[in-house]
């Protein structure tokens, strides 16, 4: 259990690395430099690495260091789409299913990112949102539903971080959250559904423009 907890924390640590750029795609993630690094061994290492792998992040090669996920355009819209139907199931059930107390856990959500906006580290801010979003898909009561939303967040991790960053507006994400608790109080599927919407309709469109982005190679300076 002890080396089961310290690997969720190596995760952690290596997924913010991940996030950040300090692991960009592609890049090997080798045991023996790693675990010196952090200090740690190599076993609590390896589970890390598994638990990262399983969320996408990571892929696992025989014989050879793991690498950070490098995605294609294609495999990443194709994510967007499942992960954006599920927020839409998720909001509709919701509204059927979700008590009052679930609710009001999703408005406190909201107030905090509302407090914090200006003062939180930018990943711990994204954290808070995605938790927003897995609060939902949890209040849907369908367990099956709040797995397929959870998968598909962590596959889209980084891609949804870099996206975040370049949309960063107060106005934007704290009045889309509010205007989501406050359908989801109305119990009004079709306006939970269009809040749901207004939030996410681009999403895919800013995600693939970041990582096209990303893959563009640095222009040398003039002169």
């Amino acid at each position: 259990m002890k080396e089961e907890i310290l690997g969720a924390q190596i995760a952690d640590q290596l997924r913010r690395n991940i996030l950040l750029g300090k692991l960009p795609p592609g890049a090997a993630i080798k045991e023996r430099d790693n675990a010196a690094e952090l200090g740690v061994s190599r076993t609590p290492l390896r589970e890390a690495i598994r638990m990262l792998a399983t969320e996408g992040l990571v892929e696992l090669r025989p014989a050879r260091s793991p690498i950070v996920a490098v995605k294609t355009v294609k495999q990443i819209q194709d994510d967007v789409e499942v992960l954006v139907a599920s927020e839409q199931l998720s909001g509709e059930l919701a509204c059927q299913r979700a008590s009052d107390q679930e609710i009001d856990a999703l408005s406190r959500i909201v107030a905090d990112m509302d407090k914090r906006f200006d003062t939180a580290d930018p990943i711990d801010m994204f954290e808070i949102d995605m938790n927003f979003h897995r609060a939902i898909a949890k209040a849907s009561h369908n367990e099956s539903l709040a797995q397929v939303h959870s998968e598909y967040l962590a596959r889209l991790w980084r891609a949804r971080y870099m996206s975040a960053m370049q949309q960063r507006n107060r106005a934007r994400v704290i009045d889309h959250h509010s205007e989501i608790v406050a359908a989801l109080r109305t119990r009004d599927v079709a306006r939970t559904r269009a809040a749901i919407n207004n939030h996410l309709g681009n999403l895919c469109v800013d995600i693939v423009r970041v990582i096209e982005a990303e893959a563009q190679p640095p222009t040398s300076p003039s002169g």
